[in-house]
């Protein structure tokens, strides 16, 4: 196996288990590995570290996997981290309500550049590290022994293989193609959703326990669902009694699922509006247009990709909760999200108080929304946690 010498003074960060190591950290390679080769990341003394992937086309060089010396990396260590993934969410698809999670979390769950969704029967799979994917045929086989599931779909980022020098194909990796529209169910509300299609890995999963909070508001309100998607927290409202709803999505392909949820669920029609358009367009034309809403959900795309974009995307945050805020009912409630994992809470709250101060608005934070517990928070990778949110009273 071949080694990777740390410079000296940057052990702290792997001896506190963090599993990424910069190539800026990396003082001499000892041979010549072929990117997605296991190696042994030692000190400047020689000591052993920690095993990982290696890539030195990515600024992350070392995805480090396993700190103990005596522990073979092998595709026996592979399943081992799969199974107990995916047992990890056994409970939280045990009761029926809901089919749809996510098994597998990259490095929270110990195998970086891995995401798995299960929708049903069906699971979509995006494998963004060079590591990861030679260790897919070892991977699925797993998955199919775990689950035997109907089909594996590869929903691989094309931008994040980018960065690890990986071309993209979106292919069937198990099983046959993915129907155009797979039936879920999640917290009793039911999803058709087109995992070929789709955005990301066809659905998100990761607002679940959120779009249940907000519904809990919504009885007798009228709601405004921007970057609605599929419906999410359209539907939720829908189903916990609100007046109306209207969505708005710049995605004719997500509108038109989210008509057919609608019918799906045996929801009234009537009380819900959709709307494809760009959402920063369509606040501003509702402003003219005099309308107002009790609750606002903005639930946009990932502003900030990095910490070099945080300014720019800060800027756009702060004008879109802006524009919000502006149609929003004295005292009515705005749950506004952000995706970005370079944007953390502290920040997120201080751009909202930018944009109430520029709508002229007082702002109370009365709850702050999260990931769910099938997107987990690795204690040495805070990085992990990416979903953050507020729901704010505004006056």
């Amino acid at each position: 196996m071949i080694d990777i010498i740390l410079n000296k003074g940057k052990e702290k960060a792997v001896l506190h288990r963090h599993p990424w190591v910069f190539s800026g950290a990396i003082a001499n390679v000892k041979g010549k590995p072929a990117n997605g080769d296991i190696v042994r990341l030692i000190n400047a003394k020689g000591d052993f570290m920690a095993y990982g992937f290696y890539n030195d086309q990515s600024r992350v060089a070392v995805r480090l996997l396993e700190w103990d010396e005596e522990v073979i990396v092998d595709e026996q260590w592979f399943r081992d981290k799969v199974a107990v993934a995916v047992a990890a969410r056994s409970e939280l698809l045990s009761s029926g309500s809901t089919n749809t999670c996510r098994l597998i979390f990259s490095e929270s769950d110990y195998l970086p550049g891995l995401i798995v969704d299960k929708y049903a029967d069906h699971l979509a799979v995006q494998v963004l590290t060079s590591g990861m994917e030679k260790m897919m045929p070892v991977i699925i086989d797993e998955l199919k022994r775990l689950l035997n599931p109907k089909s594996v779909f590869d929903k691989s980022d094309a931008s994040s293989r980018q960065h690890e020098g990986m071309e993209t194909e979106n292919v069937v990796l198990c099983g046959d193609n993915p129907p155009d529209s797979v039936e879920v169910k999640e917290n009793n509300i039911i999803y058709n959703i087109n995992i070929a299609e789709g955005q990301k890995s066809g659905f998100y999963c990761d607002q679940r326990d959120n779009r249940e909070i907000v519904a809990a508001y919504a009885k007798g309100k009228t709601m405004l669902d921007c970057f609605s998607y599929t419906g999410g927290f359209t539907l939720n409202a829908l189903h916990n009694g609100a007046t109306a709803v209207t969505s708005v999505d710049s995605s004719a392909l997500a509108i038109e699922t989210l008509k057919e949820n609608i019918k799906l669920n045996k929801l009234d029609a009537k009380k819900h509006t959709a709307i494809q358009s760009d959402v920063n367009k369509q606040l501003r034309v509702f402003k003219d247009e005099g309308a107002t809403f009790d609750i606002i959900v903005l639930d946009p795309p990932k502003y900030a990709p990095s910490r070099s974009a945080l300014d720019r995307a800060s800027r756009a945050y702060k004008d879109l909760n802006r524009l919000a805020m502006l149609l929003l009912n004295k005292g009515g409630l705005l749950a506004t999200y952000s995706c970005s994992g370079a944007m953390n809470m502290e920040t997120f709250k201080q751009v909202l108080a930018w944009a109430a101060l520029d709508a002229g608005k007082q702002v109370q934070f009365i709850y702050q929304f999260c990931q769910p517990e099938d997107h987990p928070v690795r204690s040495s990778f805070p990085e992990g946690e990416y979903l953050k949110g507020l729901l704010c009273r505004v006056f």
